[in-house]
């Protein structure tokens, strides 16, 4: 999706409003316009990247000092027990609109959101294959892990 097509772009350009949260020159937060659960928030870089790991880890970084702060005053101004903060990353993940965003999900005890977690067990010596498939695939940069 190009930058001039994206409509989280077109958010931070002011060309579509949003209930906004938060805005600074690295990000904009607003409330989601279908939440799943009361004070549902976005936090996105303005930048355009589609995915978590095109962006920047500076500037990733900087969204992530800011996703933090955030995150606290959603769960205070919700009287939350908790929230979940999750990315999509591609369709297959959920991700409807290809610009990266953060969704902050206040959540309280009991809600019904999330109630099973979809886990299982490796059979014998698959884990260690995955984790050795995954590892090739780290780039040089990972160094700086």
């Amino acid at each position: 999706m190009s930058v001039n097509n994206c409509l989280f772009c077109k958010m931070v350009a002011g060309q579509i409003p949003v209930t906004k949260i938060y805005e600074d020159d690295v990000v904009l937060s607003f409330l989601d316009i279908g939440p799943i659960s009361d004070g549902h928030t976005l936090v996105i870089p303005k930048q355009h990247f589609e995915s978590l790991h095109d962006c920047p880890s500076e500037l990733l970084g900087q969204v992530g000092l800011r996703l933090g702060k955030i995150a606290k005053a959603v769960a205070a101004g919700m009287n939350s027990d908790g929230y979940n903060i999750l990315c999509n990353n591609g369709r297959a993940a959920g991700q409807l609109v290809g610009h990266l965003h953060f969704h902050i999900i206040p959540r309280n005890i009991g809600d019904g959101l999330f109630d099973r977690w979809p886990s299982y067990k490796y059979q014998q010596g698959k884990i260690e294959a995955i984790a050795a498939q995954i590892r090739e695939n780290l780039s040089d940069d990972s160094q700086d892990l």
